[in-house]
């Protein structure tokens, strides 16, 4: 099953690099752009997409107050990531926030972990239950997950994380070790990982052997630039 997008932002050239995005995903097909609220609004009439990727800046509307008029999936484009922006784009009905700028990996995320979602919830799936709800919004979550590096456990990535994430202050590989009862050697590599990744701070300080100690601390903002992100 190809699923359809409509890209629509007020940047043309914002809009052709989502739109170059789409075109690289496995399954999704571009059915056209926009620029305007009006104009998507006329697209999507027309073209009957099954997903529209949303800009919130639009020229003559907000994209949020567009959202619902759309009879079709949603995903909000937003560089605006505060809590009453991300609040108003799910009371629009929106299946994800994407905030600006993004690479064409992490959007490639988001449109197969939709891609999934649709296919639990298709036309033929009848009663879901409980279960198969929970299937199917935990389906759609997916993508929200960084991939865990080659070589890397998943439960250990985690542990490690929701360690760090949790602390009230910067923690050192060797206490990280301590506390989950791994290697400091292991704990390190996945702390770096982190870091790298752009979900950790991390210091330097010299601890009581004299030694410079790297110390990690969680953070919450977004990985930084890289190549092939969007504007």
């Amino acid at each position: 099953m190809t699923l359809g997008v409509v890209v629509v932002d007020d940047d043309f050239r914002v809009a052709d690099l989502h739109a170059r995005f789409v075109t690289t995903a496995p399954g999704f097909a571009l059915l056209g752009t926009a620029h305007t609220a009006a104009h998507a609004l006329e697209l999507v009439a027309q073209l009957k997409p099954d997903l529209v990727l949303l800009d919130n800046h639009l020229p003559d509307r907000p994209g949020l107050s567009v959202a619902s008029e759309l009879l079709c999936d949603v995903m909000i484009v937003t560089a605006d990531s505060s809590s009453a922006t991300v609040r108003g784009a799910l009371a629009a009905g929106a299946v994800n926030v994407i905030v600006k700028p993004f690479t064409a990996g992490l959007l490639a995320a988001r449109l197969a972990a939709y891609a999934k979602y649709r296919q639990i919830l298709s036309p033929g799936a009848g009663d879901l239950g409980q279960h198969g709800v929970d299937r199917a919004l935990a389906a759609l979550r997916q993508g929200d997950r960084p991939p865990t590096p080659k070589g890397q456990s998943p439960v250990t990535a985690r542990l490690v994380a929701d360690r760090l994430r949790k602390a009230d202050q910067p923690a050192t590989a060797a206490e990280v070790a301590a506390d989950l009862g791994i290697s400091r050697a292991t704990a390190q590599r996945y702390l770096a990982s982190l870091a790298e990744e752009g979900r950790a701070d991390v210091a330097m300080r010299y601890g009581s052997t004299g030694r410079p100690e790297h110390r990690y601390r969680w953070k919450t903002s977004a990985s930084p630039a890289d190549p092939g992100r969007s504007a």
